[in-house]
């Protein structure tokens, strides 16, 4: 649906200059919901922008749904931008129109005759749970229901790609689950490609197919949320997937292993079952695992008991696991 080729951003010229993105290689595919996330300044919201061009860029091509973005005239882009539509974290609402008057306004702006945007613009409103919203205007709504009639407003031209840049950044976390929610199920019922931009590595794991991490700039990796979540392969990788780190600032006299969950069933009591069926018991020394779709992904401090045979019977046990690794740390991990 995305092809993005070795896309440059540059502001700015001279020793001023700044080079937002650099390199930048992408597909996304028809149908899926996909992440890109990196801290602030890492060029997420240049790189979303550069997707229907509202912000054109400085060399590489944008190939959207088979169109070359960057070679399309005014009136071209135009057009090819009804299919390409955006959420922001702002909600950008016009805040003299109602809740139905603001979904109605991009089918106003296409020429569609004022029945039948109205008509839409209803179904659009039930679609994102907020029938009973039609005639309020958006300073009685909450963050939330805000959220929810720029989506519907976003969907009134019948798009085939919905950008979302930190579109749940301003909203609690519950309210932030239901939104994600509602794309996810957009996704699922319309068909429409989803491509979400954050900061916040639970927005990635809670609805993305895939995600590309940017940092400074570059596409620093890219995979499937299980491959990342379970083997980070960069220093900035590692840091959003486990940002608080798992240390260990004094080791205990016993041995130490680190457990890698790669996607077995989240399920399945790991400390429990070894406790149950081998009668050892170890230490959570420290933890940092997440369940995505009903599976394991993470890693996991155990301290062994000090009696080498309980030790090797426990190390045993734990590598005879499906989806885990083992390793042992020494020193500092």
């Amino acid at each position: 649906m995305i092809q993005i080729q070795h896309l440059y951003k540059t502001f700015g010229t001279g020793e001023s200059a700044v080079h937002a993105l650099e390199d930048i290689n992408l597909d996304i595919q028809e149908g899926e919901i996909f992440g890109i996330i990196g801290l602030s300044g890492a060029g997420k919201s240049t790189l979303v922008r550069c997707m229907n061009l509202l912000e054109r860029p400085s060399s590489g091509s944008v190939i959207v749904d088979g169109k070359e973005m960057t070679a399309l005239s005014e009136k071209e882009l135009r057009l090819a931008r009804r299919k390409v539509t955006m959420i922001f974290q702002s909600f950008n609402l016009l805040m003299q129109r109602t809740c139905l008057k603001n979904v109605c306004f991009p089918m106003e702006i296409s020429g569609v005759p004022a029945a039948q945007a109205k008509k839409r613009a209803l179904e659009l409103l039930d679609l994102v749970g907020l029938a009973e919203k039609a005639n309020a205007y958006p300073s009685q709504l909450s963050g939330g229901q805000k959220q929810r009639v720029a989506i519907a407003r976003a969907l009134a031209t019948d798009p085939k790609v919905l950008l979302c840049d930190e579109a749940t950044s301003a909203l609690d976390p519950t309210t932030t689950l239901s939104i994600l929610a509602l794309l996810k199920e957009l996704n699922e019922t319309l068909g429409v490609t989803v491509v979400v931009i954050t900061h916040q590595m639970n927005v990635i794991e809670e609805v993305c197919h895939r995600v590309a991490i940017l940092d400074h700039g570059v596409v620093a990796e890219e995979g499937t949320v299980a491959e990342i979540f379970s083997q980070p392969k960069t220093d900035i990788g590692r840091q959003l997937v486990y940002p608080n780190g798992v240390q260990i600032d004094r080791l205990p006299p016993s041995r130490v292993i680190r457990v890698a969950f790669n996607g077995g069933s989240s399920y399945e009591p790991l400390i429990a079952s070894l406790a149950i069926d081998c009668g050892v018991k170890v230490n959570i020394l420290g933890a940092d695992t997440r369940n995505i779709e009903g599976k394991a992904f993470g890693t996991m401090l155990l301290g062994l008991p000090k009696e080498p045979e309980e030790a090797a019977k426990a190390l045993r046990y734990i590598q005879s696991q499906p989806d885990i690794t083992v390793e042992e740390v020494t020193g500092h991990a």
